[in-house]
């Protein structure tokens, strides 16, 4: 998808704000160490760094921009603000103070403000601007004037779905369920594909129109489509027959928070991270139980490899919220990142228990310890998750070939064996799976025929892989078939050229077909890129004896005579 134009020309003036500082003499340190924080997304030293360059240098409207924007980032808005009246007294129209301007405007419930300002030209971008004058009118009582803006939005080039969108809500806030519900149900002449949070606001609609009936099919359709632990709890509440308010947007404020959130994902994977972080934290700053707001953000925090800030706002996420168990699955990932594994590994355990009935609560504990090579461990929250599933579907074959996979690493290969057979019994020609068990016969010198049918499928389902293509021309070799293995064989070292498997496989494989100096050469690449320490050392003492003579050491079988030629 590319970006919509309205919110390209907001990408493009934020990248202005990130152009070259002039550092004024005397402050040149804390500038640079600002630039480098910057650079870095390390944002509390960046708005440090950024403060301290300001005091010799406070009329610098660059200096000023980047600390607002890294106070912004922080999620501190109450600091940024002060920033942001900075630039209007220097004379200098910036984007991102007008973000945090507007924000303070919303917060403060200053309607005329806010219709004041855009009418005098402040400006974010023009589709922000339209739908946020929109829901000022909503806010200052005129709400005939806001629907006619939410038709203009809907109007424009690529944000029809915006205007409809949040026409919807506006109409639902204000007790319009009835005009709401024709816009969800497509009566303008357009059916919105609705997230998660789009199809609840639906659902809602429905209930205060009384029509439980249909908002339950608006929630089995949509997590039938795709589960998700919000729309199931609204669901179970809604046929409990509880009370079931409409609660996606309460107030204009509500509104304006939605705004940001809707042009945040709009701009997530179109953007820079850095930019569409400015978004979302607006949206917590207008309303702190905006649950999806707080894992959009820990997930922008991730990505610019700021876990520590992602954990923090993960652990935000109250244990009573249906995404709880997502937002500490997210923290633990953050931790792992961090370094902090066992930490990751505490928060996914205790999940485990809180959460006991979820079986992706232990898969990712599962996954986290297999990761680690802590494969023993590993297994039994793959037991866990695998009890849970009454009837396994196609999409669990991943869940047995991991088991599989800690199986095979502890010994147990009977269980690894029916687990690889359970996964392809579910997906029968997934690639993964047949390399893994193909190659595991041929490194057991069992089944090579077998083996060898495995990894041909494998190779045709994947035949770009690497990896996969080394299993086929090992499975050759094994079998005594070594021509046919050097090609397969050089064409796994040219998708992977600096593996070191790969490479002291090639070895191999010359060697068998007595291509000595060449097999040497392979064996000298393989030992460069980092192979493990007892890897390593057969390599070695394959240069200096010859691979026959390491096999006859170890006692194995000798290398049968290339073409069987006697």
């Amino acid at each position: 998808m590319h970006l919509k134009p309205a919110l390209f020309s907001m990408a493009v003036a934020a990248a202005a704000a990130l152009a070259p500082i002039a550092a004024k003499a005397g402050n040149s340190g804390a500038y640079l160490a600002a630039r480098q924080a910057g650079g870095e997304s390390d944002f509390e030293a960046a708005a440090q760094y950024f403060a301290r360059a300001l005091i010799s240098d406070r009329n610098n409207p660059e200096l000023v921009e980047s600390t607002m924007g890294a106070y912004l980032s922080l999620g501190d808005l109450d600091r940024a603000i002060p920033l942001a009246r900075r630039m209007d007294q220097l004379g200098v129209e910036s984007q991102i103070a007008s973000l945090v301007l507007f924000g303070d405007m919303a917060r403060r419930e200053a309607w005329g403000e806010i219709l004041s300002e855009l009418e005098g030209g402040r400006s974010v971008g023009p589709l922000y601007d339209s739908l946020l004058k929109a829901w000022a009118h909503v806010g200052d009582g005129s709400m005939s004037t806001a629907l006619e803006t939410f038709t203009e939005i809907e109007e424009g080039r690529g944000t029809q779905a915006f205007g409809l969108y949040h026409r919807a809500l506006a109409l639902a806030a204000v007790g319009d369920f009835e005009g709401a519900n024709a816009i969800f149900e497509g009566e303008a002449g357009v059916n919105l594909r609705l997230t998660a949070r789009g199809v609840s606001a639906h659902a809602e609609v429905l209930v205060q129109l009384e029509d439980n009936a249909a908002a339950l099919a608006t929630l089995d359709e949509a997590i039938e489509r795709a589960p998700d632990p919000y729309l199931t709890s609204l669901r179970n509440r809604i046929a409990a027959g509880g009370v079931t308010p409409f609660t996606v947007v309460r107030n204009p404020i509500d509104g304006i928070a939605e705004m940001h959130f809707s042009i945040a994902t709009a701009l997530t994977g179109e953007a820079s991270d850095a930019f569409t972080l400015l978004y979302s934290r607006i949206v917590n700053a207008l309303r702190e139980d905006h649950i999806e707001g707080k894992i959009l953000t820990a997930e922008l925090l991730e990505r610019m490899d700021r876990y520590e800030l992602a954990t923090v706002v993960y652990d935000a996420v109250p244990l009573a919220h249906p995404y709880f168990h997502i937002a500490e699955m997210g923290r633990a990932e953050a931790l792992t990142q961090a370094g902090r594994t066992e930490a990751a590994i505490e928060v996914l355990t205790q999940l485990g228990k809180t959460h006991a009935d979820l079986p992706i609560v232990h898969v990712t504990l599962g996954d986290t310890l297999r990761r680690l090579e802590r494969f023993e461990e590993a297994t039994g929250p793959y037991d866990r998750a695998i009890a849970l599933i009454d009837t396994p579907m196609r999409a669990h074959w991943s869940l047995f070939f991991s088991r599989g996979i800690t199986h095979e690493r502890t010994g147990n290969w009977p269980n690894a064996e029916a687990d690889f057979r359970k996964a392809l019994e579910l997906q029968p020609e997934q690639p993964q799976v047949l390399n893994y068990l193909g190659y595991s016969f041929v490194e057991m010198q069992t089944n090579l025929d077998e083996a060898l049918d495995l990894i041909e499928r494998a190779v045709e389902g994947e035949p770009n892989s690497g990896y996969i293509t080394d299993s086929l021309g090992w499975v050759l070799y094994r079998l005594g078939r070594y021509e046919e293995a050097v090609v397969h064989m050089e064409r796994a070292v040219e998708l992977l050229p600096v593996d070191p498997i790969i490479n002291d496989h090639l070895g191999d494989v010359y060697w068998a077909v007595g291509r000595v100096r060449e097999a040497e050469f392979q064996w000298h690449r393989a030992l460069s890129f980092d192979p493990e320490p007892e890897e390593a050392d057969r390599i070695r003492r394959k240069l200096e004896i010859g691979l026959d003579a390491v096999l006859s050491e170890e006692g194995a079988e000798p290398l049968q005579v290339a073409n069987d030629d006697g």
